[in-house]
């Protein structure tokens, strides 16, 4: 018996073990062999303050000291540059006045990315305030908290039944049964699977599918920007004297363990190709994540409605690093039942009682 059950091992999980682990015993449930393995694993690992809904945002401005100064912190510059071109300039436009960014010349432009193609990007915008995140450091922060707390995670547990005790939830594993009082469905893409089994309501997550491709560089890329186009129809940024690229798409699909479809990763690097100057050769890698909209592509942290013992960390889509340090406090809020940390605006809004 433990107080707390949290399933999933993503950062949506880890988070809210950590923090729920300063106020009893927890026990993180993981299907994978390793924490981190899907979507979390898969992560653009940016964080762009002004990025996503404004509840998003909300929660992004307060992780931000979390980001930057917990153990240490786990951030470091990078900038974000959005391209554009004649025949999207009402997009570009949109985006650039909804993430804040300022205008550059075409000759600041091209100086922060000199890979950029002239003569079809012909207006940019930047902003020096986007960080990369160190993912995995930020993940062992979180684990370093739950096992100093006296918490364990257990993987290899697939969750096969959960059944509804008088005391609370007891849920059946390849790895064992295990109970608590309290049952914390973090399951990214599978979250309305772990709800079904445990005979509450689904609220109809979307797992959409997004594609990425690491390359070679043509250059030392360690100083340049994450670079959008207008529409996040296509992205790069330098990672470790490589690129990763990514057609942007949002493909539906049923959960699983997502790979990349080469026909829509091919329109991607095209496109890529095409506002840059550099010819995609070879692939060092590529990959694919599922990120998870709620219906209203808004997050969802709080008890459900039928049942106030089940709680949802659910849907954190493209957000969930930089989010995850005030959602998870969010959680362990609800939890305890204290006025949220974030505000009681906010919380209300990313209550599951919404989708009611």
């Amino acid at each position: 018996m433990t107080d707390f059950l949290v399933i999933g091992g993503g950062i949506a999980g880890i988070s809210a073990a950590a923090r729920l682990s300063g106020l009893g015993q927890v026990t993180l449930l993981e299907r994978e062999t390793a924490i981190g393995y899907h979507a979390s694993g898969r992560s653009a690992a940016l964080f762009e303050q002004n990025y996503g809904k404004p509840s998003v945002i909300a929660l992004n401005v307060a992780s931000r000291d979390y980001l930057e100064t917990a153990h240490g912190g786990v951030l470091s510059p990078r900038g974000l540059l959005l391209a554009g071109t004649a025949d999207l300039a009402d997009q570009f436009d949109r985006d650039r006045a909804a993430m804040s960014l300022d205008p550059l010349t075409l000759a600041e432009g091209f100086d922060r990315c000199p890979i950029l193609r002239p003569g079809v990007v012909d207006r940019m915008a930047y902003s020096p305030d986007a960080f990369d995140i160190d993912t995995d450091r930020f993940l062992q922060n979180f684990v370093r908290d739950i096992r100093g707390n006296g918490g364990q995670i257990v993987t290899r547990a697939d969750v096969t039944a959960i059944t509804r005790t008088g005391s609370g939830w007891q849920v059946q594993t390849s790895a064992g049964d295990y109970s608590a009082p309290i049952l914390i469905n973090a399951a990214g893409a599978w979250v309305d699977q772990i709800a079904t089994l445990a005979g509450i309501a689904p609220l109809g997550f979307t797992p959409l599918r997004r594609s990425m491709a690491r390359i070679p560089a043509p250059s030392d890329p360690a100083t340049w920007p994450m670079v959008f186009g207008p529409g996040e129809d296509w992205y790069f940024k330098p990672d470790a004297g490589a690129l990763i690229v990514s057609p942007g798409e949002e493909h539906l699909c049923e959960p699983h363990d997502a790979f990349a479809d080469d026909m829509v990763l091919a329109e991607g690097l095209a496109r890529f190709e095409a506002h840059t100057t550099v010819e995609v050769t070879r692939l060092l890698s590529n990959w694919a994540g599922l990120r998870t909209f709620s219906p209203d592509r808004e997050l969802v942290i709080g008890p459900d409605r039928a049942d106030p013992t089940f709680f949802w960390s659910a849907g954190q889509g493209g957000y969930g690093f930089q989010t995850a340090a005030a959602a998870s406090q969010l959680v362990a809020d609800r939890v305890a039942g204290v006025r949220p940390e974030i505000g009681a605006d906010i919380a209300a809004q990313l209550d599951p009682g919404r989708f009611g």
